[in-house]
């Protein structure tokens, strides 16, 4: 039990809990879903949504590191958080990056460093 514990505190993406001006849209019909990004890593993002989006859609992704330079990202929509559980900060999206190369990565982790890690929203279980 405690691996798997374990295994989750460890995350594979270095992920910072920063409120970044974004402007997501769908790629199908360029509506746009969402505009403030509340934490953002090397893989992808969580953004409050503006609109109703399902797990799987494809969507663009324009954003500003932290006092950095635009980054331009594709993205599939990952998790869809409702705003249910208390803590949650209302409806969300988690973005999971794609079609991103090893220079991408390590300029948005350049940007990234040096701000504080994301804290956990609930306790483990």
């Amino acid at each position: 039990m405690s691996a798997i514990l374990a295994r989750n505190v460890h995350r594979k993406a270095f992920r910072r809990g920063v409120l970044v001006s974004c402007e997501v849209v769908r790629e199908h019909d360029f509506r746009r879903v969402a505009r403030i990004g509340l934490d953002l890593s090397t893989e992808g993002m969580l953004v409050k949504a503006d609109a109703r989006v399902l797990t799987g859609e494809e969507v663009l992704v324009c954003f500003r590191a932290p006092f950095g330079r635009w980054f331009d990202a594709r993205a599939t929509v990952a998790r869809v958080i409702h705003g249910r559980r208390p803590g949650d900060v209302g409806p969300c999206l988690g973005l999971e990056f794609y079609d991103h190369d090893d220079a991408f990565r390590s300029a948005l982790f350049e940007h990234l460093r040096g701000w504080p890690g994301r804290t956990p929203a609930r306790a483990a279980a």
